[in-house]
């Protein structure tokens, strides 16, 4: 299929190759920034061994940067891409599927006006996988019929990871200044991880939502992808808010508020991190760059306290439920209220939809998911469920381990590097490395920031706290990263800048 890119085109400009020029990126000016990310997309995106991170570019990045670089407002001319699950007024919101090409609601979620109105340029729609990595057990993270395979900037053989995988993609090429996640269990802090950049996964019901391509109103959330913590904060100081249409959001305006504030000086001394030991898996160079981590923090005054825990099974089994009745019912909801004409208005017929167009849409795996959430899981089965995940996952799980040692977070290595693309065998995650899916299920804020690199792949170190401690998590991952010692890895993508001639 034809991909949607509509850029405008550049003026004459000189490329550079060499991290000095990109050292000082953070120095320009936004529209020449721009510039140097509109010159990366042509170059690694439009042409040649394309990284497929954008499934539609805006024709009109530059003028609306301009315009809006003067405004004075708190994101002014940033350019943030959108996962393509996330609906925007300008384009087709497709989850990467051919049922939803025609998604053209013509309507910001609200998450999208929130950025617009604090001054930011969408400049696009980001890759995924499809549906969010939810049709089949067998898939390819970073594959969707509409944008084909996302490929990992620092390798291209390597994956990107999912489902936010374009996002993550698009952030470390510096394709954008940051991009909109989502995530149920692992979809932003996971590519984030893999692609050595920083992902948050807030608290679900801080922000809206809405006009998102939904799984589970229990664990759905979207997020932001950065080059650092405090971008990162910036982006949900914008997005974070209450919304009538979402009941989960009822008390996030209470809670939000300025989550840079504080992140300049913040400090881990005397800050009781707890260690997640059992969680580091078995590659031992996972577990030194952990190791090296653990030495920065301790260096600036951070107080360690290792915890050994092994998750209960049933958290999953529990999990597994909840999303299948979820996904079901939010799905069914979705696609019937969609304005736009689209030839799907409930998840049968988006498994009918693929069985016709198999050969574009099931080429490389099935869709058994979307078949089993269609089966016998009935309201008293998933209200039992419900509650045991939210018992199992937050109040026995993160709460318990944070109260019972009198730690601020709990730390592990977010994910390992990232393995070999494989489309007839579908992913190969590492086994027994992170912690993530106790905060997803759990509902609970969980931070990935770049840790340093294993064979040049990147890997993050994830830190998890307490439901509505955002900018605490954001405040301890901010000091973490001034104190990291450990040298990170730039996406060959990335070394690529311009100036004016």
């Amino acid at each position: 299929m034809t991909k949607l890119h509509a850029l405008t085109a550049l003026p004459l400009l000189a490329l550079i190759v060499g991290s000095a020029d990109i050292a000082h990126a953070g120095d320009l000016s936004v529209p020449v920034e721009v510039l140097r990310q509109q010159e990366r997309i042509r170059v690694h995106e439009d042409a040649g061994d394309a990284i497929n991170a954008i499934i539609v570019a805006a024709p009109d990045v530059e003028a609306q940067t301009a315009k809006a670089a003067a405004s004075g407002l708190p994101l002014a001319g940033r350019t943030v891409l959108v996962k393509d699950n996330v609906e925007t007024r300008d384009f087709p919101t497709t989850a990467g599927s051919l049922a939803l090409i025609a998604n053209d609601t013509k309507r910001d979620s609200p998450l999208v006006a929130r950025l617009r109105a604090a001054g930011a340029v969408i400049s696009g729609k980001a890759n995924l996988s499809e549906w969010a990595n939810i049709r089949s057990s067998g898939s390819t993270s970073g594959w969707s019929a509409v944008g084909g395979l996302t490929r990992n900037p620092h390798a291209p053989t390597r994956n990107s990871c999912g489902s936010s995988s374009g996002s993550g993609a698009a952030v470390a090429a510096m394709f954008a200044w940051a991009a909109i996640g989502t995530e149920t269990d692992g979809s932003i802090t996971c590519p984030a991880s893999v692609n050595g950049v920083v992902g948050l996964k807030p608290t679900v019901g801080l922000v809206s939502r809405t006009h998102i391509v939904p799984i589970s109103s229990s664990q759905d959330t979207a997020g932001p992808m950065a080059q650092t913590v405090y971008a990162a904060a910036q982006i949900l100081t914008s997005i974070a808010g209450s919304d009538p249409a979402d009941p989960a959001t009822m008390a996030a305006d209470e809670r939000r508020g300025d989550y840079t504030s504080g992140l300049a000086t913040a400090s881990l001394k005397g800050v009781r991190i707890g260690v997640m030991r059992k969680q580091v898996g078995e590659r031992e160079d996972v577990s030194a760059l952990f190791d090296a981590a653990l030495a920065d923090m301790k260096a600036t005054g951070a107080e360690l306290v290792e915890i050994q825990w092994e998750a209960d099974s049933r958290m999953y089994e529990a999990e597994w439920t909840v999303l299948l009745y979820e996904l079901r019912e939010s799905m069914d909801a979705y696609l019937a209220g969609s304005p736009a004409q689209i030839p799907v208005r409930s998840l049968a017929d988006v498994i009918r939809f693929n069985e016709a167009h198999a050969a574009e849409e099931m080429r490389w795996f099935g869709q058994e998911i979307f078949v089993e959430a269609q089966g016998t899981v009935d309201a008293d089965a998933y209200a039992l469920a419900k509650a045991d995940a939210y018992r199992l996952a937050r109040t026995e799980g993160i709460e318990k381990l944070l109260a019972d040692n009198d730690v601020a977070v709990l730390i592990a290595p977010t994910t390992g590097p990232a393995w070999s693309t494989d489309l007839v065998y579908g992913d190969h995650y590492p086994g027994g490395i992170g912690i993530g899916s106790i905060a997803a299920i759990g509902g609970t804020p969980h931070l990935t920031v770049p840790m340093g690199t294993v064979k040049d792949l990147p890997v993050g170190l994830s830190f998890m706290g307490p439901a509505w401690a955002d900018h605490d998590v954001l405040k301890i991952g901010a000091a973490y990263e001034r104190a990291r010692t450990a040298k990170l890895a730039v996406a060959p993508v990335a070394r690529v800048a311009i100036v004016s001639e």
